[in-house]
């Protein structure tokens, strides 16, 4: 009778390996593991109590050995599929994502297992007189299961660390910091395995609209598009100011140029490098006309480009984010700044930007085409095309805190004009058809260079990447 219940057991977990490995039960489910956890980490602790308790520990010594080796292989093999693949999601998810969810179904495992063997503990202490059990297999039972519990939570946590694009250079400084402070540990876990199912379900969700959009090209345009940067950027080859978005908009179809304009060339300048840039497009691709997306002062270059320099005819569309048409008023403070004094800081940066590329750097003048009357000025002059299509758009920030890199303009732009990214005003972006104010109910809000994917970040409530493909999308429909 010994001899059959072993024999079953064997077979048991002999028939449970076999069916994990062909994936029609896996071991790995929470309801298995939920189990496994309560026993695993006393498993030197459960098998004195079974040679020494039970009727076939005490008397028959080859099952003894057999029941040791079959559970020793079940929970060796169990333990490291958990550590090494503990991913058992078959969504068609990227290689990234399921190591990051594997590494949240860690985390939880492993606060689940704290507050198992919490309970555990209390039941034992309260039968300590019954189990009658040895100090020294105690102490290896306690050096077990704090080991368990702290093999799955590093793990987890180095999972998620190493794979989450959500949390930035400072927060994972923070994680790990906080993780080795008692209490508040259990809450940055919990906020680090809470990121990490956001940020799967979205990403999980623009595979699965990738994969619709796949032969819809909704970003192919009738003309082509031409991103023109802001000021103080340049059009580099490996550092793209757009971030994500052109990758995004050529996978959905949409055909991409540059504007390749100056970092600090004044607004008449670097229309001229824009102006070249777009005949040099209509000459190589044939096409007649271009859609122009441009960001903050490259919305400026392009309107005088369309306006003062005869191309509206080559200009289909005109759509810009978070331009400052109207100025900024904070730059009419800068401008109260003793004139020898700006010279000089504007002779520093147009030596710096000479190096990284400009050709004609202007600092002063293109700074100061910020301001308020200059804006003024300029709008009176450079009046809109009738057959070219404008529109924009505006962005805003929460409160100071919310992007620290525009925290000082943002107060004095707020100060002076109201609600603002960091640098451009609401009324200030308005021109044309204003499409709207682009905000999120987060803590955060949409910066000035949030706009233009300048961390590379995905923030909670708004979808940076989807909302260049609505906005092209929609300059498709519209015949352009």
């Amino acid at each position: 009778m010994t001899f059959l219940i072993t024999f079953i057991s064997l077979i048991f977990i002999f028939i449970l390996l076999i069916l994990d490995l062909t994936k029609k039960i896996p071991l790995l489910h929470k309801s298995i593991m939920s189990v496994y956890f309560i026993f695993a980490p006393h498993f030197v602790m459960l098998y004195y109590l079974f040679i020494n308790r039970s009727h076939i520990g005490k008397n028959n010594a080859v099952c003894k050995w057999i029941i040791l080796i079959e559970l020793s292989i079940f929970l060796f093999y169990t333990w490291t599929k958990l550590n090494l693949f503990p991913n058992i999601k078959r969504e068609n998810a990227s290689f990234r994502l399921k190591i990051m969810l594997g590494g949240r179904r860690l985390v939880l495992f492993g606060l689940y297992s704290i507050f198992v063997q919490i309970l555990m503990y209390i039941v034992y202490f309260s039968n300590l007189k019954y189990l009658k059990i040895p100090t020294h297999i105690f102490i290896i039972d306690i050096i077990l299961t704090i080991l368990v519990i702290l093999t799955v939570l590093i793990n987890g946590m180095l999972h998620i660390l190493c794979t989450s694009k959500r949390l930035n250079v400072i927060k994972r400084i923070i994680v790990v910091f906080a993780s080795f402070i008692p209490i508040v540990n259990i809450f940055v876990i919990l906020y680090a395995s809470h990121t990490a199912k956001i940020e799967y379900d979205h990403d999980l969700y623009k595979v699965i609209t990738n994969k619709q959009r796949i032969d819809s090209h909704v970003c192919k345009t009738k003309y082509p598009l031409v991103l023109v940067h802001g000021v103080g950027f340049r059009d580099l080859k490996y550092i793209n100011y757009w971030g994500r978005i052109p990758k995004e908009l050529l996978r959905n179809g949409a055909t991409i140029y540059y504007g390749n304009q100056e970092a600090w060339g004044t607004v008449e300048y670097n229309a001229h490098d824009i102006k070249d840039k777009v005949l040099q497009i209509i000459k190589e691709t044939g096409c007649e006309k271009v859609n122009i997306i441009a960001h903050s002062k490259g919305g400026l270059d392009s309107r005088y480009m369309i306006s003062k320099l005869g191309m509206s005819k080559y200009v289909a569309s005109l759509t810009m984010m978070s331009s400052p048409h109207r100025g900024c008023k904070f730059v009419d403070v800068a401008c109260k700044i003793p004139d020898k004094i700006y010279k000089a800081v504007a002779k520093l940066f147009n030596k710096y930007y000479r190096i990284l590329g400009d050709k004609n750097p202007d600092f002063y003048t293109a700074s100061r085409q910020f301001s308020t009357y200059n804006s003024k000025k300029f709008n009176e002059e450079v009046l809109d095309v009738p057959n070219v299509y404008y529109q924009s758009y505006a962005t805003v920030v929460k409160n100071v805190f919310s992007d620290y890199v525009v925290s000082i303009p943002y107060i004095l732009s707020k100060i002076t004009a109201g609600e603002n990214d960091g640098l451009v005003s609401i009324d200030s972006a308005k021109w044309g058809n204003f499409k709207g104010v682009i905000r999120n109910n987060r803590r955060r809000g949409i910066s000035h260079g949030d706009i233009i994917d300048l961390r590379r970040e995905d923030y909670k409530g708004f979808d940076v990447l989807e909302k260049y493909v609505e906005i092209v999308s929609d300059l498709k429909n519209r015949g352009f």
